[in-house]
């Protein structure tokens, strides 16, 4: 006990309570044993022995680090440690005493009562005050409680009794629950497994000031149920007011390897800040889509496609066929389901949707039954100051793409498309819209006949953490220490995880490859939710890495780059949006020229792109996508070089 600590006055009262039980159990003992006589005993003779009683225990108390723990934290380690001093006292007393009277007026029995006195004595003031502090017996029994992180658990329902009932288990679990914020409020003041609910997310504040007063201050808020982005900001902003971490307990979708023996929490993804309810999904129709049948995925290396390929590997194909001009790329991918599904057969074939005659054999060789065209170029900006090659991969290389399938006679072809397509002011928008209506100038076409390949188009936005999205992007500013660069505060994006993208995208397939005749050209929209601003986005990055927004981490506003809309759109005023059967996707009824016409002009695109004659080929694309309102329509093709440079 250092008399230069800050702690030292609570040690001393705790050092003199316990020399009075000792006294106390050293008396108490005599009454037990000798009943009325006790007292004259003491008077004339052993109040000598008392005192040297007491003195032993008051060393041996000192010496053993009795007064390293808190009462407030009292448990059986504490219990533990007053055992072995009580003990101790009574081994180093008994033979002292011995030396000095032949302990001829003390009981021998005497020595057995004292220790049960002693330590009663000793332990249950430290229990009982910890009682009253934390209200209730359910810390008692726990050892190793200053070594369990406090959290408080947001969300009163099932998942969250799971996780208690666990904690309470576990001897060895790493957390203990001090308490629970009911997002409703319904349960507020009810227990769960002895542990109250404080309030609703309002209460979020108190409930830590109350905590900190009366147990350990929360050091994490662990999310036991999806909750909207308000409710998800909400609780990130009192965490970081408070200097405490955000995590989320794993939902069914996270056990995708199999079922855990036991409860692990999660960091809290960027994902969990979209606020999006778990779609549910027709599995049935997208294993029947799949199940037994040949697939192509284009474009398999890309972040889109390589989660296709994982997907349609999962729901058993005969033949799943990868394509990409990246080698790198298809090798991590075919790597990757080698190791997941060696069941399933495998091709990775290298080639560019760009060459027709490589699509055409890639077709013949692998002979596949569906089709997923993801292969693109999809970065604004660099499409904008390529336009020539943008155009040649999103319009020519579907149009290559489309033309093999319907040679090769591919039952149905799944073009993914973008937000982006949607009044474009950029080449890459424009691009994917041409694609767009020239394969539903080619479903149109095929409605006439009732024979020939579907086409199948499917339209979203932003997917999370796909390559060349904003979210890798600020993760390596953030690795960097800042900036974070944001092109404008009232910038917003739909924004989607790539799982969930990928998984409508395969039941916008199964309702499309089974669609009456008059559904022929329409697209299929993902429902995206409400738009995400990128602001609130790169702020709430920061915070997860538990840093401060506009304090640690800065933000700096750059401007509109090249083709940039402020904000995207789903749907053109001339689609009139047409439900479907499942919640989680919209049509969008075609509006597309006719087929050979479209045709004849894609020949004389690719002319002009086989010229390079970038002026011409973005007149063209004005002509052939009137809402395109991109500038530098009218730009030679040296003053479209000279404009790329200068951004």
């Amino acid at each position: 006990m250092k008399l230069g600590s800050t702690r030292f006055p609570r040690q001393l009262v705790a050092f003199l309570h316990d020399l009075l039980m000792a006294g106390a159990a050293f008396v108490t003992a005599l009454f037990l044993r000798m009943g009325d006589s006790a007292w004259e005993s003491f008077t004339t003779s052993l109040w000598q022995p008392m005192l040297l009683f007491t003195a032993i225990c008051g060393l041996v108390f000192l010496t053993t680090g009795l007064y390293r723990g808190i009462w407030r934290y009292a448990s059986m380690n504490d219990l533990g440690a007053i055992v072995k001093a009580v003990t101790l006292a009574l081994a180093i007393f008994l033979p002292v005493t011995f030396l000095v009277t032949r302990l001829d007026d003390l009981p021998r029995s005497w020595l057995v009562i004292s220790w049960f006195v002693l330590v009663f004595l000793l332990g249950a003031p430290r229990m009982l005050y910890r009682v009253f502090k934390d209200q209730g017996f359910r810390h008692l029994l726990e050892r190793d409680r200053h070594r369990r992180v406090p959290v408080l658990l947001v969300g009163a329902g099932d998942a969250a009794e799971t996780f208690i009932r666990e904690m309470a288990r576990d001897r060895d679990g790493p957390f203990e629950v001090l308490g629970v914020i009911d997002e409703k409020g319904t349960r507020t003041g009810r227990n769960i497994h002895s542990v109250k609910v404080l309030g609703d997310l309002d209460d979020l504040p108190a409930a830590f000031r109350k905590l900190a007063q009366r147990e350990r201050k929360p050091q994490r808020v662990i999310l036991t149920k999806p909750l909207t982005r308000d409710e998800v900001e909400t609780v990130l902003g009192c965490a970081d007011d408070e200097g405490a971490t955000v995590a989320r307990l794993p939902r069914l979708t996270d056990f995708s390897g199999g079922v855990e023996d036991r409860l692990h929490i999660r960091p809290i993804a960027i994902e969990d800040l979209l606020g999006r309810t778990q779609t549910k999904l027709d599995r049935p129709a997208m294993e029947k889509l799949i199940r037994g049948r040949r697939v192509l995925v284009s474009g398999a290396g890309g972040s889109i496609g390589a989660e296709l390929a994982r997907q349609v590997a999962a729901l058993g194909p005969a033949q799943l066929t990868l394509f990409d001009n990246s080698e790198f790329n298809l090798y991590s991918i075919d790597m990757e389901l080698a190791e997941r599904f060696p069941e399933v057969p495998r091709l990775a074939l290298i080639g560019d949707v760009r060459d027709a005659r490589r699509v055409g054999r890639l077709l013949g060789e692998a002979t596949p039954d569906l089709v997923f065209h993801a292969a693109a170029m999809k970065h604004v900006p660099l499409v904008e100051h390529n336009p020539v090659e943008g155009i040649h991969t999103n319009v020519l290389g579907t149009r290559n793409m489309a033309e093999a399938c319907r040679r090769s006679g591919v039952a149905t072809m799944v073009l993914i498309s973008t937000d982006k397509a949607i009044n474009p002011p950029n080449v890459m928008g424009a691009s994917k819209r041409l694609a767009e209506s020239y394969c539903q100038a080619l479903d149109l076409l095929r409605q006439g006949s009732g024979e020939g390949t579907r086409f199948v188009t499917v339209r979203f936005g932003n997917v999370l953490g796909s390559t060349g999205s904003v979210v890798p992007l600020f993760q390596r500013q953030l690795a960097h220490g800042g900036p974070l660069t944001v092109t404008d505060p009232e910038m917003t994006r739909y924004f989607m995880t790539i799982r969930e993208a990928v998984e409508l995208v395969l039941q916008a397939s199964a309702l499309g490859n089974d669609s009456p005749p008059e559904e022929a050209g329409r697209i299929y929209v993902l429902d995206m939710g409400e738009p995400v601003k990128i602001v609130d986005l790169a702020r709430q990055m920061i915070r997860l890495s538990g840093l401060r927004p506009d304090k640690d981490i800065q933000i700096v506003f750059t401007g509109l780059r090249p083709g940039e809309k402020m904000h995207e759109e789903l749907f053109h005023d001339g689609e009139p949006l047409i439900p479907t059967s499942h919640p989680g996707l919209h049509q969008a009824a075609p509006r597309t020229a006719d087929a050979e016409l479209l045709s004849r002009s894609l020949e004389d695109l690719a002319r002009l792109v086989a010229a390079g004659k970038q002026a011409e080929v973005r007149q063209a694309l004005h002509r052939l996508v009137p809402e395109f309102s991109g500038e530098g329509a009218g730009l030679t093709e040296g003053e479209g070089k000279s404009a790329a440079a200068a951004s």
